[in-house]
């Protein structure tokens, strides 16, 4: 298949419109600010640190003839001279004017950089500082390197050993502001991925987002392990875009500063090193199209892998249970399989690029040698150029081959915004959706209303309950009956809107005032106080309550083991299924919502443990409805909702109901 010119710039203008929606919000709103506007404030930044560079020199360099002149015109007359020149002239009228322009633009984006955006854009400025304060040196070294090599092949004893003292000021100077520079970008690196994490998250766990990406169904969803992207991602996401940015302009520098130091030494190796470096680039770039595609496909299957092993852990105990370990083993190996199969078509390409790229530039070391040697050995230019014309080589070299040089980690970066920005927009997507006209759940309800609602399980045109009428008013008792699949736990995620109804509607309360118990209590990474108090804040609640409520659900013991009530364990393989229970009991009783839903929530415990509970609710002011089928919860509950099969129900007094029916 033949892709056309057309394809490849509009998918390079889609994979610019994913960069541009990941990382555009960290230094400017996206709604506030194109990104055109986005990509002019950047340019407006390098004005300022332009501008700032040339008047801090000239400032150091004046300063130093009035203290130094002799020292001042003997090693920096030529930069005097420089900015002499360029402040006598139109550029002094001309930077002056970017410099100025670069301020006036970010004074007019004040509204958008707030909230810190300003301290983004603060330490990007020091940085590309830095980095040109380490090309002007590097640029400098090239003139150093000249004159020591003239003064060691001329003998020159003692000007070689001066012009030796200032090649290690250079370096003296240079290392500090290079180190201070990797600091500053791994710090700013640190700070975006803080703030891009924080972001997913937040939309991450709004409208139910985890729950709708449904990332445990692999051949459903299109957005897989959204943990690996909210860490692993942004981690890579964050670090390479500033590596990329910061090396582009750093080899932008780099091909200024020495481009013409070349071209004034060697018009000839100047041109043959623009042509070398065309063909040497289209041939990698074309080469290294593979390796995008197979480095995202490397990202899913090493997150499906991980995925694996950290469900096998979170389910070690039922697995031991059922002797689970040989079909665990293979579904592992076939995970592993598809990382060691998808890695060795990895290898061969990164091979196959790394033979060229390497192949390139081993051939570039001969062209200052194959073109420099000619007037060298004819007497027009000295050993000292000609060591300075392969320096410069080297430097602009290097960065044109930027992009080149960093084609594998360019693949993976590319994926890595493909995957980042697809969960990025799904989340958004899901938490600023418009409200839903056919919404069929309204909450801020004084009881649980359920009309005319018709149930379909979601992908599913198979009914589970059709033109449901009840109403759960203030201190009803309401227990859910019926046989296995007739749709009981269906029924409690339509109350709590996990499924929207076909048709009908539903009013419920709002969400503090509505409480969900499972059969198996969720139980969070934490202390044994915040799994009491959860979902609410644990400073909610004082120690003696805290105790009380352990104490009511007869789990006196587990204060006896940890007194402590800030201690953390693994709460869900330490506790048994019956503790469990009773703990989120505990929770019930704290929290006092006005409503209660309990799917099968004392399934774990014995008749009398049971009956403890549901007596202390009675003593509770809320309503309640249970899914159960024990016989001995009919005495705790006024009604019955029977769910017969076929979506048939039929709804009764707890004193016409038979348990045998079910």
């Amino acid at each position: 298949m033949v892709i056309s010119r057309s394809q490849k710039l509009n998918g390079l203008t889609i994979q610019l419109g994913k960069l541009r929606r990941l990382a555009q919000p960290f230094f400017l709103p996206l709604d506030q600010a194109s990104g055109w506007q986005f990509i002019w404030l950047l340019i407006s930044l390098l004005f300022c640190v332009g501008g700032l560079v040339l008047i801090s020199l000239t400032g150091i360099l004046e300063i130093l003839q009035n203290i130094q002149p002799i020292l001042a015109k003997k090693y920096f007359g030529g930069v005097i001279a420089t900015t002499t020149s360029i402040w006598s002239s139109s550029l002094g009228w001309l930077f002056s004017g970017l410099f100025l322009t670069g301020l006036i633009s970010f004074f007019s984006y004040k509204q958008q950089l707030r909230g810190k955006r300003w301290i983004h854009w603060l330490l990007l400025g020091v940085i590309v500082l830095m980095l040109l304060a380490v090309n002007g040196i590097n640029a400098g070294i090239g003139f150093i390197a000249r004159d020591l090599t003239n003064a060691l092949v001329d003998k020159q004893e003692e000007s070689f050993y001066r012009i030796l003292g200032i090649y290690a000021c250079c370096f003296i100077i240079a290392l500090p502001i290079r180190v201070s520079q990797i600091f500053f970008t791994y710090k700013l690196g640190l700070i975006w991925r803080e703030w891009l994490s924080n972001s997913l998250i937040i939309d991450y766990m709004n409208n139910k987002a985890y729950y709708i990406l449904n990332p445990n169904d692999e051949e459903e969803t299109d957005v897989d392990n959204p943990d690996q992207r909210i860490s692993d991602d942004t981690r890579a996401f964050t670090g390479q875009s500033l590596q990329f940015t910061l090396g582009i302009f750093d080899a932008f520098l780099t091909f200024s500063l020495n481009i013409i130091i070349l071209w004034t030494i060697s018009k000839t190796l100047t041109w043959s090193l623009f042509g070398y470096a065309a063909f040497a680039t289209s041939i990698l770039v074309i080469a290294g199209r593979n390796l995008v595609k197979i480095d995202f496909d490397q990202l899913r299957y090493e997150a499906d892998f991980r995925y694996g092993l950290v469900h096998v852990r979170d389910n070690a105990e039922s697995i031991a249970f059922y002797s689970g370990e040989e079909p665990e083993r293979i579904e592992t190996q076939r995970r592993l399989n598809e990382v060691v199969r998808n890695f060795n078509l990895l290898i061969i390409w990164r091979v196959i690029i790394d033979v060229m790229r390497r192949s390139i530039n081993y051939a570039g070391n001969f062209f200052p040698y194959l073109i420099m040697a000619i007037p060298y050995f004819l007497g027009e230019i000295d050993y000292g150029r000609f060591i300075q014309a392969s320096f410069a080589f080297s430097m602009v070299e290097g960065s044109l081959f930027f992009i080149v040089n960093q084609i594998e980690e360019l693949a993976k970066f590319t994926a890595g915004i493909s995957r980042l920005e697809g969960f990025q927009s799904k989340v958004e997507q899901l938490n600023h959706k418009m409200p839903d006209q056919t919404n069929k759940i309204i909450e801020n309800n004084n009881s649980i209303l359920i009309q005319n609602a018709d149930l379909y399980p979601p992908g599913n045109n198979q009914p589970i309950i059709r033109d449901l009428n009840i109403n759960v008013e203030h201190n009803d008792k309401i227990l859910v009956v019926g046989p296995s699949g007739s749709g009981k736990t269906s029924l409690l995620r339509m109350i709590s809107g996990l499924w929207q109804p076909l048709n009908g509607k539903i009013e419920k309360p709002n969400a503090g005032e509505l409480l969900f118990i499972p059969q198996k209590p969720y139980m969070l990474l934490g202390s044994l106080r915040e799994q009491l108090c959860y979902p609410a804040e644990e400073n909610k609640f004082r120690d003696d309550q805290l105790k009380a409520v352990l104490d009511q659900v007869n789990l006196q013991t587990l204060l006896d083991r940890y007194p402590d009530l800030d201690v953390k364990q693994d709460w869900p393989r330490i506790l048994s299924l019956g503790e469990q229970q009773r703990l989120a009991f505990g929770r019930l009783l704290l929290n006092a919502p006005r409503f209660a839903v309990l799917d099968e929530a004392t399934s774990a415990l014995d008749v009398k443990t049971e009956k403890h509970l549901y007596k202390l609710l009675e003593k509770r002011d809320l309503a309640v409805i249970s899914v159960g089928h024990r016989p001995t919860l009919i005495e705790f509950h006024t009604s019955v909702l029977e769910l017969v099969g076929d979506g048939k129900w039929r709804l009764m007094p707890t004193s016409s109901y038979k348990f045998e029916r079910s």
